[in-house]
């Protein structure tokens, strides 16, 4: 099933299953009970498909993106995190940061896991019993604010306004019964700048998953980003960083694409 999130014409919000001769509104708990009606609804704006409960993020999870980088394979999945707030609608532009400004932005295509029942402890071998779906992300990040003047620390970077668009669609499941079997990629302005395979994670989706509910609870809504392949603009010669007027799409098989214009911040 594939899952949207939407505006209609009068403002309300809601969810529905995106079939080829329209949507369909879902009525129901999208993380406990829901079913889909017979009701067509009209789709004034596209919504990211789920507010985050939280954003989670793996760093240094391909082997060539590590190689690109120069860093070494982790022993342990590398998590940081982005403010939900952060958040961002498919169609609905990444704004360089103006206020706090950072003139090396960047873009890096992720398949996005979205956690559908609370979890605590879970085995690999059953992780992907709590996924209610995925869908596609781009971790926008700010590398100068990342890397020189976040303190070691990498939140900062990646948690400005609208640096976590997601979509257009949660595909459940069931259609994708392995994530780590998707090609996915980047496009700035039709430049395809990334453009691989999720099966080089070094660790996979449900081995991701085993980690972060280690002696930790995961609630229902929130949305792992499980890194980034080569071909970021950071460790391109020379640096290709994100500009005004570009437009990125993040696409993924099964998924489809996400796609973004890129703004200045007003101030």
């Amino acid at each position: 099933m594939k899952i949207i999130r939407y505006r209609d014409a009068k403002g309300t919000l809601g969810h529905a299953e995106q079939k080829p001769d329209g949507a369909y509104r879902i009525e129901g708990d999208l993380y406990g009970d829901f079913k889909v009606t017979s009701e067509k609804v009209e789709v004034a704006q596209l919504l990211a498909p789920v507010e985050p409960a939280a954003l989670l993020c793996i760093g240094l999870n391909y082997r060539r993106h590590a190689e690109e980088t120069g860093a070494k394979i982790p022993t342990y999945p590398v998590l940081f995190i982005k403010n939900p707030g952060a958040l961002q609608h498919p169609g609905r532009p990444i704004v360089l940061p103006r206020k706090l400004r950072s003139d090396a932005v960047d873009y890096e295509c992720e398949l996005a896991v979205v956690i559908g029942r609370r979890c605590k402890n879970v085995s690999k071998e059953n992780a992907l019993d709590y996924v209610l779906g995925y869908t596609a992300a781009n971790d926008v990040s700010s590398r100068d604010w990342q890397k020189e003047k976040g303190g070691s620390q990498w939140c900062r970077g990646k948690s400005f306004d609208t640096f976590c668009p997601l979509g257009p669609v949660l595909v459940t499941k069931d259609e994708i019964p392995n994530p780590n079997s998707l090609r996915l990629s980047t496009t700035v302005s039709g430049e395809v700048l990334q453009d691989w395979n999720t099966g080089d994670m070094i660790f996979d989706v449900p081995t991701i998953i085993e980690f972060l509910s280690g002696s930790t609870t995961l609630l229902p809504g929130t949305v792992i980003l499980t890194g980034t392949p080569q071909g970021v603009g950071m460790a391109r010669t020379p640096a290709r960083w994100l500009q005004p007027g570009e437009t990125v799409t993040i696409e993924i098989e099964k998924i489809g694409k996400l796609t973004n214009p890129v703004v200045e911040e007003q101030v």
